[in-house]
């Protein structure tokens, strides 16, 4: 027998890319490569990018140096290794990475990594291989189920992608031209994935895309689906204890999910709301088709909802023409609606699209005294918000071993790491934790109730009480 060759996946950005990542892991299983945590040792490097931060690009092509040296050592000592760059930056710059890095062999957009295979044959034979087109099968389609084991490998929680691409067109953002016009995939095909994974020990759920709370998919009733109604059908599968979805979209805030927030005891009370100013002039600008009491609108809806919701938003500063007093309306947005967390990003020119073509930009000393004083504010409600959570008990769900012995960490329904001194046998679990102290961004505290047999935790559904 062959011994297994060696892959080793490098992902930038998004939880997107997180999944695509595991995707890859999958597809090439079957051609004999098996994961390895060092790029030096590998057969097979895959750089699996993200355009969305800044400089992008350029982080992209300084790795492939680094990675140039390696593959020249490997042939030194007589070994084949393999470059392919994958994602958005290899679908905005397809043809400029096959100019700038001889280094790379492969070169697949994020819609086509399903030909991984092919595409290697392809460079072996030819040279080089690029694929950057949109093409027209699904993707999803032809990829194929994870194995057992590479589930239980992945842990409890896992990334199911139900949307991608998006068809709003900010001004600032590339991923209408990277990812492409918003596909919902089949409520039926969302279902199995996730049952499998319930099958092997995942607990918790969360369904992503570029524009999540866009998902329009066909249901198993010929009909059109939301995202609300598709949350309630994945509520019933067994074992599934949490559920969360991200990115979102103001205007795509329909009344289905607004109810699931309200019905759903699995669905968990925070939400990733991007609104990356509380200016209407820049938000027309960065063309949001929203504006300021918009949003605040959206958000009134949620808390209607639950009176234990939170949530996390991204905001950029310093866009193209952005006055002293258009950053203040964005400060006094973040006052008025009080986060749990947020990002916050200057903003950067990504080329191809509007905005980069805008001409009134804001200095760079400018940009960075508006970060600083939008984080300083994030930071002191991310602050207020984890404090609060001290002296209470709030519900667990339990994930892995913690780097100090003893400890075990989950994340409550906020994502904040919890930390406690327990058997290894509570992973898995939904418990109650009574909080002691806050560390930095981690919660410290003790199991205020006993865990369940371990027999029990893969054959029943934790129902947990949301908020703290």
């Amino acid at each position: 027998m062959k011994p297994p060759r060696k892959l080793h996946i490098k992902s930038y950005g998004c939880q997107m890319n997180v999944y695509d990542a595991q995707r890859m892991v999958d597809t090439l299983a079957s051609e004999g490569f098996v994961e390895t945590a060092s790029a030096e040792d590998a057969d097979l490097v895959i750089l699996n990018t993200c355009h969305i931060r800044e400089k992008a690009s350029e982080k992209v092509y300084s790795e492939l140096g680094r990675l140039r040296v390696a593959k020249d050592e490997a042939a030194r000592h007589g070994r084949d290794m393999r470059i392919a760059v994958a994602g958005c930056v290899a679908q905005a710059e397809g043809e400029e990475i096959i100019r700038r890095a001889p280094t790379v062999d492969v070169v697949v957009g994020p819609q086509s990594y399903h030909h991984l295979p092919q595409l290697l044959a392809r460079a072996k034979s030819e040279g080089r291989a690029l694929e950057t087109e949109f093409p027209v099968e699904d993707k999803f389609s032809f990829l194929p189920q994870p194995k057992p084991d590479a589930i239980r490998a992945r842990g409890i929680s896992a990334f199911v992608t139900v949307q991608e691409g998006c068809d709003k067109f900010c001004t600032f953002c590339v991923v209408p031209y990277t990812r492409g016009a918003e596909v919902s995939r089949p409520v039926t095909r969302i279902v199995d994935d996730v049952k499998r994974l319930a099958d092997n020990g995942v607990r918790e759920i969360t369904l992503i895309g570029q524009n999540v709370n866009a998902y329009h998919g066909e249901g198993p009733d010929g009909r059109v689906w939301p995202l609300g109604k598709l949350l309630h059908r994945l509520a019933e599968i067994d074992g599934i204890a949490r559920l969360r979805y991200s990115t979102s979209h103001p205007r795509d805030v329909e009344d289905t999910l607004i109810a699931a927030h309200r019905d759903l005891a699995a669905l968990m009370p925070f939400v990733h709301l991007p609104v990356q100013s509380g200016s209407d002039r820049i938000l027309a600008a960065m063309n949001r088709k929203h504006t300021a009491d918009d949003y605040r609108r959206v958000i009134d809806r949620f808390r209607s909802a639950s009176q234990d919701i939170a949530f996390s938003s991204d905001f950029i500063v310093g866009f193209p023409g952005e006055t002293a007093g258009e950053f203040a309306a964005t400060l006094a947005l973040v006052t008025q609606i009080g986060y749990a967390a947020a990002y916050s990003f200057k903003y950067s020119p990504r080329p191809g699209t509007p905005a980069a073509d805008m001409q009134e930009t804001v200095s760079a000393a400018e940009m960075d005294e508006r970060l600083v004083r939008l984080q300083e504010l994030i930071d002191s409600q991310q602050s207020a918000f984890n404090k609060a959570m001290i002296g209470n008990t709030v519900d667990v769900l339990f994930e892995r071993a913690a780097r100090n012995p003893g400890q075990i960490v989950g994340r409550t329904a906020y994502l904040q790491p919890a930390h406690v001194f327990a058997s290894p046998d509570i992973i898995g679990q939904v418990l109650p934790v009574r909080i002691d102290s806050l560390e930095r961004y981690s919660l410290l505290g003790e199991l205020a109730g006993p865990a369940a047999p371990r027999a029990a935790q893969t054959t029943h559904s934790s129902q947990e009480t949301l908020g703290a």
